[in-house]
């Protein structure tokens, strides 16, 4: 029998990203509800769309923080980026 996997509900919006030299609007798409993240062990993962150059801007930083859309804020730490691409994939965290 195989297994199944619970699918994650995708959240999307447009934020606020803050990193080393830059605080500004970002697109972001998470893998899961954040408002269900409680301080410890558990993470969610996401997508932070910025321009190229502050992509790897970020992605050179490791971390940071976001701001959703309704206010709520959390650490974010850079996992991975596509050289010449826009989009940073990060770990949420409280």
């Amino acid at each position: 029998m195989a297994l199944t996997r619970k699918v994650l509900p995708i959240f999307e919006g447009t934020g606020n990203v803050r990193f080393a030299g830059y605080d500004g609007p970002a697109q972001y798409k998470i893998s899961g509800d954040p408002s269900t993240l409680r301080e410890g062990h558990t993470r969610l993962r996401g997508a932070v769309s910025l321009t190229a150059e502050l992509a790897e801007q970020a992605f050179r930083a490791g971390e940071g923080v976001l701001v959703l859309d309704e206010g709520a804020s959390f650490r974010i730490v850079m996992l991975g980026h596509t050289a010449g691409g826009s989009e940073v994939f990060v770990e949420l965290r409280v």
